[in-house]
């Protein structure tokens, strides 16, 4: 079944108030999904730096003297520990240095997201528990989504969980359940693109992610979904500015969207809008069918 939600900020003074929005907004949909739940919160972006928030089995082990052990193969970089995820900020010119060398002295933690602004937190368990194990609630930013799992494609793990990140500052989370995955997941991997896991909706992030390496903004990305992708989807998408919806044709996944001057939010169900500030004035609908809804911090301000 699963719930997910978005909130995409217009007014940059909720923006230290992303967090907690995010948060309740969440928490109003564990009813759909209590396996596990996440979310990706786009936050400040400092100039040449990028950011890499990874997990771990075994955090104490592996995040215990991280800093020093970066120094020392050569890479500078400040690590902020959160629970079983840690969030690491160096040059960003250092991307690929920096997963080389995590492979050789701390093979055990995997990738959560990278890039200049996004992180993902996600783990087993409810959404509150999530929230307050990361204190998310605290966590200021532009604009951010996040999901409640049922699963049903694949096991009940970490990895398994949504969002699901295959790209600098891209995420997706999603309800429904594709039927090409295989088929697409053996293009990709002929593409160059690489998989932690079975999942379906990891799937559908890397096919976004090679769309838009090609040269699509996401919009575009998401309307070659719609011919590519096979199967039941509403997915909620998220890039360094960017914040994209869009369903299947059939749109048989329940969801509602709501505007106003402040912000747009997206929901499973309206329930999960109703604590935002001035919904009651906010244009409410139901995304329609095969239809992508788009919108972009940087064009705003172009």
């Amino acid at each position: 079944m699963c719930g997910i939600v978005g909130l995409f900020l217009k007014d940059k003074s909720l923006e230290p108030q992303l967090g907690n929005l995010l948060s309740d907004m969440l928490i109003t949909m564990t009813d759909r999904g209590p396996d596990s739940a996440g979310i990706a919160i786009y936050g400040s972006a400092a100039d040449g730096k990028a950011k890499l928030t990874i997990q771990s089995p075994t955090p104490v082990q592996d995040f215990e003297g991280l800093g020093a052990d970066l120094a020392k193969a050569g890479i500078m970089a400040d690590v902020t520990v959160k629970s079983t995820h840690a969030v690491i900020e160096f040059d960003a010119a250092k991307v690929g240095e920096i997963r080389e060398t995590l492979a050789r002295i701390r093979p055990s933690v995997r990738a959560m997201s990278s890039g200049e602004s996004v992180e993902i937190y996600k783990e087993v368990g409810l959404p509150k528990d999530v929230v307050s194990r990361f204190d998310v609630r605290h966590m200021g930013g532009t604009h951010g989504i996040g999901h409640t799992r049922m699963a049903t494609e694949s096991a009940v793990t970490t990895l398994g969980a949504h969002p699901f990140s295959t790209g600098s500052d891209q995420c997706l989370v999603h309800n429904g359940s594709l039927s090409n995955h295989n088929n697409l997941r053996r293009e990709l991997i002929r593409e160059g693109m690489t998989f932690e896991t079975q999942n379906d909706t990891e799937v559908a992030a890397a096919y976004l992610t090679a769309e838009m390496a090609k040269g699509k903004d996401l919009g575009q990305a998401l309307t070659g979904a719609l011919d590519d992708l096979d199967g039941f989807f509403t997915f909620v998408v998220g890039t360094k500015s960017g914040f994209g919806v869009v369903r299947d044709p059939i749109a048989c996944k329940p969801a509602v969207m709501a505007e106003t001057d402040q912000y747009v939010a997206f929901g499973s169900e309206y329930r999960a809008l109703v604590n935002l500030p001035g919904i009651e004035n906010a244009r409410v609908w139901e995304p329609e069918p095969a239809t992508v809804y788009f919108w972009d911090h940087d064009k705003a301000a172009a």
